[in-house]
């Protein structure tokens, strides 16, 4: 058995990780008979009924659903309660000094990534369910109707569990001691039931599931995504189809983190200058930018130098409606093996006149401060 007294912050850390980036179908079952030890622990009675959605957007509709026709969430006695009250324990046990490195290491170390992945999702799904309306071409009451939609669907994505992208809180509750699932099979109780406490049934849960909504007498939950796909800083990215992508087709495209449509990707293999300067999409244009490369645009779009020294070339890329790409070509002053010397771009601020001031932010200096006694 896996105990938080046998397994430090790093690998309970690693094992949270897994389970945020999780892909493919829950054990129903687990899943179920954890959610109903959590609401037994919030003093509630089970769920009658655990209805099961492909993706977060399915299983926020059926939430908006249940809202308008009066249903309760139970979320503030389900999930924030013994929520709040496993933090006090887990800072208790530690000590307020001792929190603040634990946390570093745990949720510190997974917060940034999944948060933001947690995000993407959230706005994914408000756009979806409620597209905003254009307020200068729209009537005003298609507006007003849009906007109160708006306002529903964000106030239904407020009674969600966030499930695999609670994983951050959950690494610094284990690590700190508290039981988060990681033991196989739950504690019963003396009529076989497991017994209800409710951080660790959120944490079993969290294991197996994607985000879920508790509602008096219902629970909604989201099956994990089918596939998922970042890049090493943890972005979402794929060039070939969706980076994050449920069951029932609901699914999020990205190319480096950048948010993109669906269809756009497909035109990245034959991009030209001419299709990133009539990009409207500053956003977009960047990707196609970043995609067909700096050095490549600059060459095919006939670029000319702004300035030179001994530190190398300063280059502007004019956009419209956007602020310049301002780029220093640099060659290595060290040979490579076969004799050849490596060019490299660095990108530096819009501002810069002059290569060597180019060179000398890119170490944190300004001009004047510059001057390397040997380059490398």
């Amino acid at each position: 058995m896996v105990t938080e007294q046998t397994v430090g912050p790093g690998a309970v850390t690693a094992r949270w990780r897994a389970s945020a980036a999780a892909t493919g179908p829950a054990d129903r079952a687990g899943v179920e008979r954890a959610l109903r030890a959590a609401y037994r622990a919030a003093g509630l009675a089970e769920p009658a009924v655990v209805r099961w959605f492909g993706s977060p957007r399915a299983a926020a509709e059926a939430a908006l659903e249940l809202r308008a026709g009066g249903a309760v969430s139970v979320r503030e006695a389900v999930r924030t309660r013994p929520w709040e009250e496993a933090r006090r324990r887990a800072v208790e046990r530690v000590g307020p000094a001792g929190w603040a490195p634990l946390w570093a290491l745990t949720g510190g170390e997974l917060g940034p990534v999944t948060n933001s992945l947690a995000g993407r999702v959230r706005d994914a799904v408000l756009d979806r369910l409620a597209p905003e309306a254009d307020a200068e071409e729209d009537p005003q009451d298609v507006v007003e109707a849009a906007r109160a939609r708006r306002t529903a669907v964000r106030l239904a994505l407020l009674d969600a569990v966030r499930g695999q992208h609670d994983a951050p809180w959950f690494a610094a509750f284990e690590a700190a001691g508290e039981p988060t699932g990681a033991a196989e099979g739950a504690e019963k109780d003396d009529g076989g039931a497991e017994k209800a406490d409710g951080i660790d049934a959120l944490a079993r849960v969290a294991r197996e599931a994607g985000w879920w909504w508790p509602y008096e007498g219902v629970a909604l939950v989201s099956e994990r995504p089918v596939a998922l796909h970042r890049d090493e800083a943890g972005r979402l990215d794929r060039a070939d189809g969706p980076a994050l992508e449920y069951a029932d087709g609901f699914a999020l495209h990205a190319w480096r983190g950048m948010p993109v449509p669906p269809g756009f990707l497909a035109g990245l293999g034959t991009v030209t200058v001419e299709r990133i300067r009539t990009e409207e999409n500053a956003e977009l244009r960047r990707v196609l930018l970043e995609h067909y490369g700096y050095e490549r645009y600059l060459a095919d779009s006939g670029a000319e130098p702004l300035h030179r020294d001994e530190t190398g070339v300063l280059w502007r890329i004019q956009l419209p409606a956007d602020e310049p790409v301002v780029m220093v070509e640099v060659v290595n002053s060290t040979a490579e093996p076969d004799g050849t010397f490596r060019t490299y771009w660095l990108r530096v601020p819009p501002g810069t006149r002059t290569a060597r001031a180019g060179v000398a932010w890119t170490f944190g200096l300004t001009e004047a401060e510059y001057h390397p006694q040997r380059e490398t």
